[in-house]
């Protein structure tokens, strides 16, 4: 049996992918289709670290541009991670996978605190990491909190699962000759402001030559395909 192409990964969700065929809140049959595809690469002996939006409860950014004051519509995000956090953990600890749940904005009563050193030693365990809060700071999206986790805990990759197969040249809903890359590098997402991460996030990953793979996790197999090293999506990465 091969094994996979990476030891130790970080799992950005929308908070999207939680809802389903709903258009707000959590689809508990989604969550838990999720739930089983992490499950099957867990079983692998793959070291899984998630990091979760909260878009499918509250977005901090459209709130601010109706009026809200920007810091206090992003903290509300970042608590709608938390109920997405702990959504997420219950679906895969009902199929017995350990899991912990850690906040950049302390929660007691719910989770522990985010604790880089805690976190590995939780992966090294075998368990499985879902970081709620984004960074703790508003003004930065939960793309960057990824990078960011990703970088601290050293990851080997990012992935990251979309609705699409991978990164195109303009959006393929609504343009049907956008093209499709197999591989792009960190800079030319930026220049041509390609929506893959925010630009935060990929200067973050380039600066640290972390590479991202952009996928359709919502196709069934996807995400274990990625994690064999399977050509899925797109591959973010150095020019050569």
């Amino acid at each position: 049996m091969r094994k996979p192409a990476y030891k130790r990964i970080l799992l950005k969700l929308s908070g999207e992918a939680l809802k389903g065929k709903r258009g707000f809140g959590i689809d508990y049959e989604q969550t838990a289709i999720i739930a089983e595809q992490i499950n099957e690469i867990h079983a692998l002996g793959v070291e899984v670290a998630i990091v979760i939006g909260g878009g499918n409860i509250f977005r901090g950014m459209p709130a601010s541009k109706n009026g809200m004051d920007r810091v206090t519509a992003d903290y509300m995000g970042m608590i709608a991670t938390m109920i997405n956090a702990l959504a997420l953990q219950g679906s895969l600890e009902n199929i017995g996978v350990v899991t912990r749940v850690q906040t950049a904005i302390e929660m007691q009563k719910l989770a522990e605190p985010y604790i880089r050193r805690k976190a590995v030693r939780h992966l090294e365990k075998k368990r499985v990491v879902i970081f709620a809060g984004g960074t703790g700071n508003p003004y930065f999206s939960t793309d960057t909190a990824a990078a960011l986790r990703a970088v601290e805990i050293e990851a080997e990759i990012v992935l990251k699962a979309t609705k699409v197969d991978g990164v195109y040249s303009s959006d393929p809903l609504t343009n049907k000759k956008a093209k499709r890359f197999s591989s792009i590098d960190y800079l030319e997402v930026i220049t041509k402001r390609l929506k893959v991460m925010d630009s935060t996030a990929i200067s973050l990953c380039m600066d640290n030559n972390l590479p991202i793979v952009v996928f359709n996790m919502a196709q069934e197999g996807n995400l274990k395909k990625v994690v064999m090293g399977e050509n899925i999506g797109t591959f973010v990465k150095e020019a050569k």
